[in-house]
């Protein structure tokens, strides 16, 4: 009787343990989804030191498997609503994919707008937070930011002047840019990032407007012979935002241990990181190029840009009053954050 007694107190005992809050405890592996091959800067600067950091500081009770090129299905555009759904933990992605659904932050992709990559992500944290909130109540953000300068990539001539856009198809990958190119005389032509290799060795498009850490992803100094910038002591002609989210089910779940670690890993610090690592990589990817031919459209034509572009910033503020928000009080507000995070400047 005694033998017995001991055997179903140890089975009860190890029942308890098994039912104790670190034992339910199970590793989390969180899905992460997005457009770019693994070898893109995206990846590699990005997500996959954001992954390496959570896991370390978990001790490896949570960890991503990291899913590049869209091999969970579906199309870039269609990131946002995979994390909504639950279809993917994480996910990284252009808000500007989907147009039209978020034009709060549309004022971060207005021409010259964006001269520092850091400095523009903080403040584009801080944006949403302030103005954009119920743009994304269907996930939980870890990180807004920007990338680098916009860069023409054509096939045939360089970009001096807005006359040399007449006649010319390009590929630009958000509604505003699309309306600036417009006007600036060329032909928009909207697709994401995945696409425009193709695009480009079939003639479909003239070039493409994108930043230089793109340029590994899509193998870019190959399909194109000339490379145009813009004067670099000019803010940027074009910038495009991204978000870096998270499904908020899955992090309602996380113990509140994981939880910390998750908010200690997003928010601006991690914004501001994730400009930072792209104007990193625009280094990178511009290396890439030299054995193409390289040119910098003057500041005096940029200023004529710049009065061209002026009715798409009238028009974001028009549409934001028409919303019932005040859009110019949004403008200044990005502006001011901007000026914050660049020193003033």
């Amino acid at each position: 009787m005694k033998t017995r007694f001991l055997k179903i107190a140890a089975a009860a005992a190890l029942t308890a343990a098994a039912l104790s809050p670190a034992a339910m405890a199970q590793d989390v592996t969180l899905k992460v989804h997005h457009f770019l091959p693994a070898s893109s800067f995206a990846q590699t600067l990005l997500i996959q030191p954001w992954c390496d950091k959570i896991a370390k500081e978990s001790n490896n009770k949570m960890k991503c498997q990291i899913y590049p090129s869209m091999q969970l299905g579906g199309s870039p555009p269609q990131l946002f609503e995979q994390a909504r759904d639950g279809v993917a933990d994480v996910i990284w992605t252009l808000p500007g994919y989907t147009a039209g659904r978020f034009p709060s932050i549309e004022v971060f992709e207005l021409p010259f707008m964006m001269q520092s990559p850091e400095a523009t992500s903080k403040a584009l944290w801080d944006y949403v937070d302030q103005y954009a909130k119920a743009e994304f109540k269907d996930v939980k953000p870890l990180a807004f930011h920007v990338h680098g300068d916009g860069v023409f990539h054509m096939t045939n001539k360089p970009i001096r002047t807005a006359a040399d856009l007449k006649g010319l198809k390009l590929r630009a990958p958000t509604r505003t840019t699309n309306k600036f190119i417009a006007l600036l005389g060329g032909t928009p032509v909207s697709m994401p990032v995945p696409q425009v290799g193709d695009a480009l060795s079939k003639g479909v498009i003239d070039g493409a407007v994108v930043p230089y850490e793109v340029v590994p992803a899509v193998k870019i100094q190959e399909l194109v012979k000339f490379h145009s910038e813009t004067d670099p002591a000019e803010p940027a002609f074009y910038t495009a935002t991204f978000v870096f989210a998270m499904n908020q089910a899955k992090y309602d779940s996380l113990t509140p241990d994981l939880k910390k670690i998750i908010d200690n890993n997003s928010g601006q610090a991690l914004s501001g990181m994730a400009g930072k690592a792209f104007l990193q990589a625009d280094v990178e990817g511009k290396k890439m190029t030299t054995k193409n031919t390289t040119n910098v459209i003057s500041k005096s034509e940029l200023e004529n840009w710049k009065k061209i572009g002026q009715p798409l910033t009238d028009d974001w503020v028009a549409d934001m009053n028409s919303k019932g928000k005040n859009g110019k009080q949004m403008l200044d507000g990005a502006k001011a954050l901007i000026a914050k995070y660049s020193g003033g400047k």
